[in-house]
């Protein structure tokens, strides 16, 4: 309770300090295109949360999740995503040098021996094993989970709350396999994020937003607890049971990035498209909207954990896995040509 206590009132510090200084330095989100907000809103969540994790680990060096990671390695990683995303939010930096500083930020743990090296048994009898293209693949895997959680970053409480109950997930997945430092680790991670969503929510009085700092952090953080969760000789879970964890944010981003495409667009291009979007498009308020996507993430991860506990095989959790992968991209597709963006020309 303590730690906890700690890590709150650290993450909630930095947050007040960062404020007036974000307002001063115009690291700010400003509305207008795609942008409905009212005012300027300083773009500091993603340092509140980083001063959470690190500050606190440098007075508690001995609370560490994993025996086998170096948490200096993790440190360094989210302080190269921090800086570029600080610097992104404020001079929107091009793609390609983004996707430079989370390829070095992957790196960075790849070098710890930290990777992807196997999908599990995925095939049946027969484990997939990866090899030297483990490294190419965990690349692009945190490619994808750091740009997942960047992109459902789009109304109020929206990726604070989804990150917080994928924490909740890998937390009890942990439990379960009585690995109780990683568990109380993922339960610190939902704490840092306390003060950024009471102040993303508007209930403190002085808004804040996470920024692409922040969603950079979070989805790194999550490729971290994943790969430690699911890789190695101390895996407390098989790859496809992180997929589900991970499945609503993944989902959305790849089901946007193939319509993009398709559209003969850059993946990249923003728009309008995803989940919280079209939601919003049919009727129902943000607040509904978040209720939808925080049961839908919640559902998914239950779902994979469940299949596990009770034995499921892998090849038939993977399965099913895709079948509802697909039942998503077809309700999805659906929705979005019966409630089409009228602002489909406006870009970010």
């Amino acid at each position: 309770m303590c730690d906890a206590i700690s890590i709150f009132f650290i993450a909630m510090t930095a947050l007040i300090i960062a404020y007036p200084l974000a307002r001063k330095y115009s690291l700010v989100d400003k509305p207008g295109g795609r942008k409905q907000h009212s005012g300027n809103i300083p773009l500091v969540g993603g340092i509140s949360l980083y001063c959470g994790i690190v500050i606190f680990h440098f007075l508690q060096p001995d609370i560490a999740p994993f025996t086998n990671s170096n948490l200096t390695a993790y440190i360094a990683a989210i302080s190269i995503l921090l800086a570029v995303g600080i610097a992104d939010d404020y001079y929107d930096l091009p793609v390609m040098t983004r996707i430079l500083a989370q390829a070095s930020a992957v790196i960075v743990i790849i070098l710890d021996d930290v990777y992807l090296n196997t999908f599990g048994f995925v095939l049946g009898e027969y484990e997939l094993s990866l090899g030297p293209a483990g490294y190419l693949i965990t690349l692009l895997a945190g490619w994808a989970a750091i740009n997942a959680f960047n992109m459902i970053d789009g109304i109020d409480g929206l990726l604070g709350s989804v990150s917080a109950v994928i924490f909740a997930a890998l937390m009890v997945k942990f439990m379960s396999a009585g690995a109780e430092q990683p568990a109380m680790w993922c339960l610190l991670m939902i704490v840092a994020l306390l003060p950024y969503l009471v102040s993303n929510f508007g209930l403190a009085g002085a808004k804040v937003f996470m920024g692409d700092a922040g969603s950079m952090v979070i989805g790194f953080t999550m490729l971290w607890l994943i790969l430690n969760a699911s890789q190695g000789n101390q895996a407390v879970m098989t790859p496809v049971t992180a997929l589900w964890i991970l499945a609503l944010p993944l989902m959305d981003m790849v089901n946007v990035m193939i319509r993009r495409l398709r559209r003969r667009q850059s993946p990249f291009h923003a728009d309008r498209g995803h989940l919280h979007h079209i939601l919003l498009r049919c009727g129902l308020t943000s607040r509904q909207t978040l209720l939808v996507i925080v049961l839908l993430t919640a559902t998914l991860a239950g779902m994979g954990l469940t299949l596990e506990k009770i034995g499921a095989t892998e090849i038939v959790s993977m399965t099913l896995y895709l079948a509802i992968f697909s039942i998503y991209v077809l309700m999805n597709n659906a929705l979005q040509h019966r409630n089409p963006d009228p602002q489909a020309h406006v870009v970010r």
